[in-house]
């Protein structure tokens, strides 16, 4: 057995390495991005009449400090999918996806957006994980306004414990990266 078997090895990573004054300015930025959801609703189906009754009076999703829907995906940056998603939308649903505003998050509203629902057939996407990433999945068919909320609470404790950078030059936008790759493609 070599001596490099047992030394025990000290690695510090970039990101686990960060200054008092980094740490508070990411815990700050992570409670303003956390209380301030600009949600565009991609409703299609029923699940879309439970999203109106999360937005009323009874259950005031602008508590969760997601109240103003954007009907632009440029001034959004949560995705709530609200439905059936057929394959001819797919395309549709992707490119919204990637003309959002970064950072973005994706919530999965339902049974038919999560797995398709019960439909099994041809013409269905069978999640909407297939073509965008997923953050939080709510199940039901249709769901309960309280488990949106749930579910928004989730999406919320994910944003806030998230390290939040100011600027970071080293890693360029993937989505925009692959959008340029397209563009010089001729695609």
């Amino acid at each position: 057995m070599a001596d490099t078997d047992i030394a025990p090895v000290l690695a510090t990573r970039r990101d686990e390495a960060m200054g008092f004054f980094q740490r508070m300015v990411s815990k700050g930025l992570g409670w303003a991005r956390k209380y301030s959801l600009f949600t565009y609703p991609y409703a299609t189906a029923c699940c879309g009449m439970e999203y109106m009754s999360v937005a009323a009076s009874r259950h005031d999703i602008s508590r969760f400090g997601a109240e103003f829907p954007r009907f632009s995906p440029r001034q959004a940056d949560l995705l709530m999918v609200v439905g059936t998603i057929n394959l001819k939308q797919a395309p549709i649903l992707k490119r919204v996806y990637e003309q959002m505003a970064e950072p973005k998050w994706v919530v999965a509203f339902g049974v038919c957006a999560s797995s398709g629902g019960f439909y099994d057939n041809y013409a269905v996407l069978q999640g909407i994980d297939r073509i965008i990433p997923v953050d939080v999945y709510i199940p039901g068919c249709p769901p309960r306004p309280e488990q949106v909320l749930d579910g928004l609470m989730l999406l919320q404790d994910k944003i806030g414990n998230q390290v939040h950078r100011i600027a970071d030059r080293e890693q360029p936008n993937p989505t925009a990266a692959r959008h340029d790759l397209l563009l010089s493609m001729g695609k």
